[in-house]
């Protein structure tokens, strides 16, 4: 699945993760660390929304 950043639009897709931050490919939005933020605007997970 993949996740658009309501701020931004910067999207987080599952099968890719965010090596850069140490998220590895197929880790599921749900299981991304508390922590994590939108790598360009930085805000939280709450601020995502399903890709559709």
């Amino acid at each position: 699945m993949r996740y658009l950043c309501n701020v931004c639009d910067w999207e987080y897709d599952e099968a890719t993760g965010v090596p850069s931050q140490g998220i590895a490919p197929g880790t599921k939005f749900e299981d991304l660390p508390d922590d994590f933020v939108c790598p360009l605007c930085g805000v939280t997970k709450e601020e995502f929304s399903p890709a559709s």
